[in-house]
């Protein structure tokens, strides 16, 4: 049976773009690029096949839609750059299949002019027709916010660049079925350096609150009720809070083109929040030292160790590296997440903390990563021998705030 919309790729992008395509109506089948793994629950997943979505094996398929969204996940690679081989392989795998007036859009995080310059040849050479005059061509970039229960698909703005007026129209057409508003960029160089922008600017400020939080703890400044005050600010000031590194899928890009033009401010904002687990190792150290035990030998309880609240994900998340080195020291690691059922870290199992109170009790340190909703806080200061909070998410006085 045909569909109106393929989602090709059913990841972090993908998956939450299909969900709130056939909450729309829209019919919807998915094809799966690679091994890729989202945020959605298995209920929702149940809603989503209730509601027409079809996950597609046969690449045939793909010929039969009007819309078509590359959602494929771009990883860093070994050499830093973005990797753009499930990219590829979907534009290949489309092109073979692609009919005229289909309107085809990449939501794949990339480089400025990567539309245009590296999937607009791929789907002609592979299909024979030209983008903006045989099939329409354009860039989106995704707005996918995981657990986050204040902004909707339907709220968020989507921005569009076509290769054509008539191409960003069609595209525009679209994305008006799933959202109050769409934003039109002038291409899709713009649109595409529109999520360049965007991820940058989460990276640097996060960066910027990370080393005034190592520099308040050196100054004995509560930096977080310095963001307290400065959040009141109604003009000129936008509130980010430190943590124990930067998570996610959201790769920052330091080279602002082809030109391969490093953007400085980029490149030292990634060498700040990588050093942030390092951070956390060495308050976790001192604090155990300032109590008369080592690290070696100390039993050391993480909590949370996915890289955002209330989801699954672990992409990235700084957790991996605070136990690898917390193992290094000698310490003896376990750990507790509600959505993480199992965890390795070098191919070792971590013990799970299956009654979180006793654990933080017989634990010789707690070290809060992330702060899911389930946790209660205030209880676990007050059972935890020793508490670390790397995101201010405890109340005042309660815990060794980061």
């Amino acid at each position: 049976m045909p569909a109106d919309l393929a989602v090709i790729g059913l990841g972090h992008l993908g998956l939450p773009l299909a969900q709130a395509a056939v909450a729309a109506g829209i019919s919807t089948l998915g094809y799966r690029t690679g091994p890729e793994g989202g945020s959605l629950s298995p209920a929702e997943l149940r809603r989503m096949l209730s509601r027409g979505f079809r996950p597609a094996t046969n690449p045939a398929e793909l010929g039969r839609v009007r819309t078509a969204v590359i959602c494929a996940p771009t990883p860093r690679g070994a050499d830093g750059a973005l990797d753009l081989g499930q990219v590829e392989s979907a534009a290949r795998i489309l092109a073979a299949r692609l009919r005229p007036h289909t309107t085809v859009i990449l939501e794949s995080p990339v480089h400025p002019g990567t539309t245009e310059g590296f999937l607009r040849p791929l789907l002609e050479s592979g299909s024979g027709l030209r983008a903006g005059r045989d099939f329409h061509l354009a860039y989106s970039p995704s707005r996918v916010d995981p657990g986050n229960r204040d902004f909707t698909p339907a709220g968020t703005p989507k921005v569009i660049g076509g290769l054509t007026p008539a191409c960003t129209e069609s595209a525009a057409a679209f994305y008006g079925r799933l959202t109050d508003k769409v934003v039109r960029a002038r291409g899709p160089r713009e649109a595409e350096t529109v999520q360049v922008l965007e991820t940058n600017f989460r990276h640097v400020n996060i960066a910027l609150v990370n080393e005034m939080s190592v520099l308040c703890h050196d100054l004995g400044v509560d930096l977080w009720d310095v963001i307290r005050c400065a959040e009141t600010k109604p003009f000129g000031f936008q509130a980010f809070r430190p943590g124990p590194g930067v998570g996610g899928h959201g790769i920052a890009q330091d080279l602002g083109g082809p030109s391969g033009r490093p953007l400085r401010m980029v490149e030292l904002a990634r060498q700040v929040n990588d050093h942030m687990p390092r951070y956390v190792i060495q308050r976790a150290a001192a604090l155990l030292n300032e109590h008369g035990k080592s690290a070696r030998a100390a039993r050391v309880l993480l909590l949370g160790v996915t890289y955002k609240a209330d989801i699954a994900d672990q992409q990235g998340a700084p957790a991996h590296e605070i136990a690898v080195r917390l193992m290094e020291l000698g310490a003896s690691v376990s750990y507790h997440d509600p959505y993480v059922p199992a965890w390795s870290v070098l191919g070792r199992p971590v013990p799970r903390a299956d009654s979180l109170y006793e654990a933080a009790a017989e634990a010789d340190l707690t070290i809060l990563l992330q702060q899911h909703r389930t946790y209660d806080l205030q209880g676990l200061s007050v059972k935890a021998q020793l508490l670390l909070d790397t995101r201010g998410a405890t109340p005042t006085g309660a815990a060794h705030r980061l």
